[in-house]
């Protein structure tokens, strides 16, 4: 009875290997290139058949039948001109990959002995050099006399992460995971100050590096710093004028108003005198007034 049960557990263990051979693969790619999926086989035999899944869906994308003699891929508008399959291994090579083939890659091998095997394939956009700037923000805080204040920045990035370097030491790192997004990390350097910087934005299969030269981008900002000192002591000399003009408006409008003042409260130089008036004597004509007047007809011809 053991010896049975002891035979039937062997002859299970050897269908489960003869029926399903399964082994997973990770790969990473960026946009643009090329990935080859490699099915582990020197040599396609006349019998097997080969099927290529994508997705969650399962998508048949390529297919190998040896005894009928088919090599071909499915027309699936997402990998339209991009599969190329090896007649001889059946492996699968997507070129000119983009993000929208990124995922799982499912292959089938049917033959004496069933296996499979699945690929997670991620797709990585190019990365953007970073760019770094003055903090124009921070031009006229309190640290601004003796720092110099910049920000190294990317755009449109996805699963990526950015960090600032002394040297070979990490100083700060931000990190994404969302697509099309734009990221910008602070920094504050001492204007005279010679240590090495570079802000880097890296994914997992590749980097970009801008290094930082503080005496060209940290000399605007010095300049500017004058520049604040200049209009700090203009306006402070246009407060003065302004203060002397103020005092003399003050000093001449003082003046007018005590004259007038003066013009009005000097009573004691007025004399008020007591007026006389003189009667007039009264006139008398001289004409006498005629006791008759005749008046007499004159004749006009």
């Amino acid at each position: 009875m053991f010896n049975a049960l002891v035979l039937l557990c062997l002859c299970w263990w050897h269908l489960i290997g003869v029926f399903r051979a399964e082994t997973n693969e990770t790969q990473s790619v960026m946009e643009g290139d090329s990935v080859t999926l490699n099915t582990d086989v020197t040599e396609i035999h006349e019998d097997d058949e080969i099927m290529w899944n994508f997705g969650d869906e399962k998508s048949l994308i390529a297919q190998i039948n040896r005894a009928s003699k088919n090599f071909f891929t499915y027309n699936d508008e997402r990998f339209r001109d991009r599969l190329k399959l090896d007649n001889q291994t059946g492996s699968l090579t997507i070129t000119n990959i983009t993000t929208q083939h990124a995922g799982l890659y499912k292959l089938q091998i049917i033959a004496a002995k069933l296996s499979s095997k699945t690929f997670s394939v991620s797709v990585y956009a190019r990365l953007p050099t970073p760019y770094i700037t003055r903090d124009c923000s921070h031009n006229f805080s309190s640290s601004s006399q003796q720092n110099c204040s910049l920000l190294c920045s990317v755009v449109n990035v996805g699963h990526v992460t950015l960090s600032w370097y002394k040297g070979n030491s990490l100083l700060s790192s931000i990190s994404v995971s969302d697509l099309s997004i734009s990221l910008s990390l602070p920094l504050e350097v001492e204007y005279q100050e010679k240590n090495t910087y570079s802000c880097v934005l890296n994914n997992p299969i590749n980097n970009q590096t801008t290094h930082l030269d503080i005496s060209k981008l940290c000399q605007i900002h010095s300049g500017s710093v004058s520049l604040i000192v200049l209009i700090s002591a203009a306006a402070a000399a246009a407060g003065s004028l302004l203060i002397v003009a103020a005092v003399r408006i003050f000093c001449i409008c003082w003046k007018h108003r005590k004259n007038d003042h003066e013009v009005e409260t000097h009573d004691e130089d007025i004399i008020y005198a007591d007026p006389t008036f003189l009667k007039r004597k009264a006139y008398k004509s001289e004409v006498k007034e005629e006791d008759r007047v005749e008046y007499v007809p004159i004749a006009m011809r």
